[in-house]
C-alpha cells in the first residue's frame, strides 16, 4: 500500500503526519499604541511634548515680591494703572468695595523660551450685586461678522490693512458711576 499524497504545508514522517501551519496574522484591536507624531517616543518615558517650564509662575503675592523680575512687572503695572488715574485713594467709605487681585502669566516665544513676565491687576467684579453696585452692563466688543465685513469691503476696495495693539486699552474708558475697590494687595497705603 502507498501512503496517501501529503496536504500542502504538512510533512510527512515514518508513521504520522504532522502539520506546520502558522495562524493567521492578526492584529489586536483593544491595543492602543501611542502616535509619536503626539506624545515623542513611546518608549522613551522621560521625554514629554512640553516640558515643565521653569520659572514657574507665582501662585501668591507673597512669592511673587519674592522674586525680583515678578516685583518688577507688578510695579510697572501700578504705574501704568497711577499714570492713567484710574484710581484716587480715599478714605475707606461704607460702601462694601470691591477686591482686587494679582494674575500671572509667563510669555513665551514660539522655541518656548521666556520672552517676558506679565502682571496684571484685575478687579473682582463678580462680586458685585446688581441693583445695588451697578444698573446696566455694557462691553464694547465687536462682533466677528462686523470685523469680516469691513475686511471684506477693504480688499474690494484695495484698502491697505494694518494691524494695531493698545496697551491697557480697557484704562482709556471713562466710568459716569462711582466705584470703589480695595488698594493692590503687596501695594497698600496705610490710612488708606
Amino acid at each position: 500500500m502507498t501512503d496517501p499524497p501529503a496536504p500542502p504545508h504538512a510533512s510527512s514522517s515514518s508513521n504520522s503526519q504532522v502539520l506546520s501551519t502558522s495562524p493567521p496574522p492578526t492584529r489586536p484591536t483593544r491595543q492602543r499604541i501611542p502616535n509619536p507624531k503626539y506624545f515623542g517616543d513611546p518608549f522613551v518615558n522621560s521625554t514629554t511634548r512640553h516640558p515643565i517650564p521653569t520659572p514657574l509662575e507665582p501662585v501668591s503675592v507673597k512669592q511673587a515680591l519674592a522674586d525680583p523680575r515678578w516685583k518688577a512687572v507688578m510695579e510697572d503695572e501700578i504705574a501704568a494703572l497711577q499714570r492713567n488715574t484710574t484710581w484716587t485713594l480715599v478714605p475707606q467709605q461704607a460702601q462694601q468695595p470691591i477686591t482686587c487681585k494679582w494674575l500671572f502669566r509667563i510669555k513665551r516665544n514660539a522655541d518656548g523660551s521666556v520672552a517676558r513676565f506679565k502682571a496684571r491687576l484685575v478687579a473682582r467684579g463678580f462680586m458685585q450685586q446688581p441693583g445695588k453696585d451697578y444698573f446696566e452692563t455694557f462691553s464694547p466688543v465687536t462682533k466677528p461678522a462686523t470685523v469680516r465685513v469691513i475686511l471684506s469691503i477693504a480688499l474690494s476696495q484695495n484698502w491697505p490693512l494694518r494691524q494695531m495693539d493698545v496697551n491697557n486699552a480697557f484704562l482709556h474708558g471713562t466710568l459716569s458711576e462711582e466705584v470703589y475697590i480695595t488698594q493692590p494687595p503687596g501695594f497698600n497705603s496705610p490710612n488708606q
